[in-house]
């Protein structure tokens, strides 16, 4: 996830502070994993830095003085043109769990293992993100949906590898 991109869509609402920015992502997009204040900071610093962002506003308080951003036309139009960009799909091409595989064939150790480990591993993940899914609003269900659909199509990989099993170690240990 582009976290400028987001901050700056953010921003498109109108003139935010760093906390409000920050409590915003992480209501909408940070559930499993919020912004750090810094990462806001420093990514605002390089927004500003870039002409994204401007300062709105300076307040004075009893710490820190707290900064209003809003965004410029230049940000807008980043913000779209980010929008508009298709993200490049992930093809697992280079897939840990594959390297795992073939390492134990290589090893001869027990693959299968590796694959059942790891169907379980996923099965509890899915179990996790269905009951979430169950229980979230909307936009919950829908991230859920879209991790589980990932899970679901590993699981298609995993029950195709250990009916291949054979033949790929044939392969792989010539």
């Amino acid at each position: 996830m582009s976290i400028g991109h987001t901050l700056l869509g953010l921003l498109e609402s109108g003139p935010r502070h760093g906390y409000d920015l920050k409590r915003a992502f992480d209501e909408k997009f940070g559930q499993d994993r919020p912004l750090h204040y810094g990462q806001v900071y420093s990514t605002m610093s390089r927004l500003l830095k870039h002409g994204l962002v401007e300062v709105d506003g300076i307040e004075a308080g009893g710490g820190p003085e707290r900064k209003r951003y809003a965004i410029t036309d230049a940000g807008i139009t980043d913000v779209e043109r980010w929008l508009a960009t298709p993200e490049k799909p992930e093809e697992y091409l280079q897939s840990t769990l594959y390297t795992k595989v073939v390492l134990a064939l290589l090893t001869h150790r027990n693959a299968a293992d590796i694959l059942d480990a790891q169907r379980a591993e996923h099965l509890r993940s899915m179990r996790i993100l269905t009951d979430r899914k169950r229980k979230g609003d909307l936009a919950d269900q829908l991230i859920c949906d879209h991790a589980l659909f990932h899970l679901e199509a590993d699981l298609r990989w995993l029950e195709l590898t250990a009916a291949r099993l054979d033949k790929l170690r044939a392969e792989v240990t010539r």
